[in-house]
């Protein structure tokens, strides 16, 4: 794999870019932020699930100690999303080489804009991705989550910050052949079941702004964004915006945006998002039937629009070339 460039994925220096833009900056690092380190895990053993913590250091550094003493291979486990949300929302775009891909300028809008993701897309690490017959087009946005510890509403940025129980890396994945109906809501892109992997666990004790993220397909690097020199607006921001008139809860679960090159995979394809201080969550892209409905002619038919296409395929002139390359030989290793 080519060498990432010195530049961020914008194509832009951080001289060129400015200052980190978060609006409302903070002085202090977060508590949710500051160490030590601590990950969180919710696994299904013996077909019940069960919460634990990643061991930090000593001879069983790495192994999940489990709330009744228990030590398991945390690899080995079987993960579930260690999240119970009533609510999942997400940011349409928060770093600038997404915008710029998308835009053609380094901040979308004045403020954020919001969609959502019914609980049921939620899917657990290493789970099944389902892509059915009918659509073409599923994309991967490699995303981290910030997961809501207590009822929150009506705070300001400054306060939000004790608002947040952790982050999770995650896998916002999109059917993008039904952009063309749902009056732009995406409910249906980004809602339909597996499309929201996430976890293995959730931590915190980690600065953020000082992590990468990294989403790849097959093992090439598709997606490559440090987080503090590419966001837009930050956590405490978005919570502070959405509770304005939004009741948030324990366990609900915000999805922060993807930097740029987004783009569809295929069944057999395997995608990870990777966050260092996070880790790394990934799924398998499996083909199903399309649903028995859709041949009765019932509901709006999966469409190859120009718009679709423009969201689905992207802007490669506005892309790095070596994101590019990666991703055709991604595809060429997934087809073999």
């Amino acid at each position: 794999m080519p060498a990432a460039p010195a530049t961020s994925t914008s194509g832009l220096t951080l001289h060129e870019r400015g200052p980190m833009n978060f609006e409302f900056p903070f002085g202090e690092l977060p508590a949710v932020m500051r160490g030590p380190r601590v990950e969180r895990r919710r696994v299904l053993v013996g077909g019940s699930a069960f919460w634990g913590t990643i061991v930090e250091a000593g001879a069983h550094a790495g192994r999940l100690r489990l709330d009744d003493g228990r030590l398991l291979d945390a690899d080995a486990a079987s993960t579930l999303p260690p999240v119970s949300p009533s609510k999942i929302m997400a940011v349409h775009i928060s770093y600038s080489s997404r915008s710029i891909e998308t835009r053609d300028r380094p901040r979308p809008t004045a403020t954020p804009t919001y969609f959502t993701k019914p609980p049921t897309a939620l899917n657990g690490h290493r789970g099944q991705i389902l892509k059915p017959a009918d659509c073409r087009y599923l994309n991967y946005e490699g995303e981290y989550a910030v997961v809501i510890g207590r009822t929150c509403r009506n705070v300001t940025p400054d306060e939000a910050w004790d608002f947040i129980e952790g982050f999770c890396p995650a896998l916002d994945m999109g059917l993008q052949d039904f952009r063309d109906t749902d009056q732009g809501s995406m409910l249906r892109v980004k809602g339909a079941d597996t499309l929201l992997p996430i976890g293995p666990g959730l931590v915190r004790g980690v600065n953020l702004f000082e992590q990468t993220l990294r989403t790849r397909v097959n093992g090439q690097v598709v997606q490559e964004a440090h987080i503090g020199e590419e966001t837009i607006w930050g956590p405490h921001y978005v919570i502070a915006d959405l509770a304005r008139h939004i009741t948030l809860l324990a366990g609900d679960v915000i999805l922060m945006g993807t930097p740029c090159h987004s783009r569809s995979v295929d069944a057999g394809d395997v995608v990870e998002c990777e966050i260092s201080g996070l880790g790394c969550v990934s799924g398998t892209v499996v083909a199903i039937e399309a649903p028995r409905a859709s041949a009765l002619g019932v509901g709006h038919v999966p469409t190859d629009s120009p718009e679709v296409r423009r969201v689905a395929l992207g802007f490669d002139e506005r892309v790095p070339q070596w994101l590019q390359d990666n991703l055709r030989r991604a595809k060429s290793r997934g087809s073999t």
